[in-house]
């Protein structure tokens, strides 16, 4: 964990309710996960757990990550995958692929020769309020993949998460093996 004071006013989502507020420059916040791009921080003085979106890692004194997946190599499909690797449930240290979160995807061309992609995921809990911050992760992270017009995550609830679901190198990251 590191211990930082933010440089300016930035916006924040408090985990796991997902309420979007405003953290206030001079405020003292441990950064205790920086994955994907977005940092997850604890904030004494709010008593919890916040996200704070990479294109404020400035306020963290910190430089954005570029998040999306590799532009160049490969497939398109192997794109998807490694740039839903870069999304992160900001309570667990294992991205959403290897979670079992993603339940299917789908590569739709487009006329003009662009593509949709569709992507089926789910959440951990159902009530998790970080839901639509996760998706919208997601999305923005394969609409910025080259010769992707368009990105669709819909979150699904069947059949429910469980933990064997957690691919064998989320499971070891999570130290259960």
């Amino acid at each position: 964990m590191e211990r930082v004071e933010l440089t300016r006013d930035c916006e924040a989502t408090q985990v796991p309710a997902g309420d979007k507020i405003v953290l206030e420059k001079g405020c003292e916040v441990m950064i205790t996960q920086s994955l994907g791009g977005t940092f997850t921080v604890q904030v004494p003085a709010y008593n919890g757990l916040f996200r704070i979106a990479s294109n404020d890692a400035d306020a963290l004194g910190k430089t954005p990550e570029q998040a999306a997946a590799p532009v160049g190599g490969g497939d398109l499909e192997s794109m998807v995958w490694e740039a839903l690797k870069t999304c992160f449930d900001p309570e667990i240290p294992v991205n959403v692929v290897d979670l079992g979160l993603v339940y299917g995807m789908e590569i739709h061309p487009e006329p003009g020769g662009a593509n949709r992609i569709d992507v089926k995921m789910t959440l951990t809990a159902q009530g998790c309020g970080m839901g639509a911050t996760i998706a919208l992760d997601a999305r923005e992270k394969l609409t910025m993949l080259p010769g992707v017009s368009e990105a669709n995550v819909e979150l699904v609830w069947d059949p429910p998460w469980n933990p064997q679901m957690i691919s064998p190198e989320g499971r070891e990251r999570l130290g259960l093996d």
